[in-house]
């Protein structure tokens, strides 16, 4: 929650002073100081606090709740108390917005709806992959003669950045085929 406050705060380009007084003019007095040690995990952030800077900073309750810096190194744990340990990010969020329950069925269910979201777009990879494929089997040896032209280059970044994309998708669908499973064995 800390991080969301900064992140959001900061993207909208206010300092906390400016903060504070946009919660001021709310009827929603939170002092720089308080916002600081919000911002620094010194200071709880209460229900009513997180519904007024939510509003302020043009997001949602639910935003700020499911926000995970980027760069925070793999839990050990669950991402918030009384979750079940493997819950995600993306499923927290999910359960957060009402599209979705944490019992075993339900999460179940938002799984495989998760892998066939990522099967359609590995496919999608697939297909855009092979087309870049096929227009390069078009050019035959004039790709080859002509490789520093900058369709030809051009050509090949979509053909570099499609084989990527599609391994990128793989190795989600792989990952999430194998959180399904561990889910349905009950693990």
């Amino acid at each position: 929650m800390s991080d969301a406050i900064t992140h959001y705060r900061q993207l909208r380009e206010l300092t906390i002073d400016e903060l504070a007084y946009m919660l001021r003019m709310l009827d929603h007095p939170i002092s720089a100081d308080a916002l600081a040690e919000m911002e620094r995990c010194a200071r709880p952030v209460t229900v009513d606090d997180l519904v007024a800077i939510a509003y302020v900073l043009d997001t949602t309750p639910a935003v700020l709740l499911s926000h995970i810096p980027i760069d925070m190194p793999e839990p050990e744990g669950p991402l918030a108390t009384g979750l079940p340990g493997d819950v995600d990010q993306a499923e927290l969020r999910a359960w957060l917005e009402g599209k979705t329950a944490l019992d075993r069925e339900s999460r179940v269910s938002w799984w495989k709806e998760r892998v066939a979201r990522l099967r359609v777009r590995s496919a999608h990879h697939e297909e855009q992959l092979q087309g870049a494929y096929a227009e390069l089997r078009e050019l035959g040896d004039l790709a080859l003669q002509e490789a520093d032209a900058l369709p030809v280059e051009r050509l090949q970044w979509r053909v570099q950045d499609g084989e990527h994309a599609l391994n990128q998708v793989e190795v989600a669908v792989a990952l999430t085929e194998r959180q399904l499973d561990n889910l349905r064995e009950g693990a």
